[in-house]
């Protein structure tokens, strides 16, 4: 990211992900959203919208079927300019959520600003609420303040059936982690969709 280079990766990172997302579609596999991360430097860009739009529509990918996730650090640093990006991403159609929340420094007045649909709680929180009462109520305070803003709640890191259970009972919408699957190559997760996962 120091040394510019977080740029043209970002940006074939963003390409192949949207590529891939349409090849599966046009296969047959029931449809999917591919989320991919921003960087802070991605994000500055004041052509990131341009260049969002332009591979959508080059590749022919509904703009629903794509999901950008930013940081809190990387919404706040900028929170004007990120607010606006936010808001004509999401016009476009896509799907905005805040990664690792809670570990950063959000602004509540300036969350809500935010054109955003989920919020994703940090792996930490889903690792430690188990043994950890506090760490608990944080999850319970995300989770709420996510259902007062309308938005979705999704659990990173989750390993266990325990971690599953709680955060199904607490009605966290989406859960990911390696309970299901560790990351695995095009071919491997071609083969799960085959099988129906998702």
């Amino acid at each position: 990211e120091d040394s510019g280079l977080i740029i043209p990766i970002g940006d074939w990172v963003l390409e192949q992900a949207i590529a891939q997302t349409k090849a599966w579609h046009d296969a047959g596999y029931k449809p999917i959203t591919m989320a991919v991360n921003l960087s802070l430097a991605q994000f500055k860009e004041k052509v990131l919208f341009d260049k969002v739009k332009q591979c959508l529509e080059r590749v022919k990918l509904a703009p629903h079927y794509l999901e950008l996730e930013l940081t809190e650090s990387i919404a706040m640093k900028n929170a004007d300019a990120a607010i606006k990006i936010t808001q004509q991403l999401a016009e476009l159609g896509i799907q905005l959520s805040i990664d690792d929340f809670g570990t950063g420094y959000s602004s509540l007045s300036y969350l809500q600003r935010f054109a955003l649909h989920k919020l994703k709680i940090d792996q930490s929180f889903s690792f430690n609420m188990i043994e950890n009462k506090e760490t608990e109520n944080i999850v319970n305070a995300i989770i709420s303040l996510a259902k007062s803003l309308n938005l979705k709640t999704i659990a990173e890191g989750v390993e266990t059936v325990e971690q599953l259970n709680m955060l199904v009972t607490k009605e966290c919408d989406e859960i990911q982690g390696y309970y299901f699957s560790k990351p695995v190559p095009v071919d491997e997760f071609t083969t799960l969709l085959a099988r129906g996962f998702s």
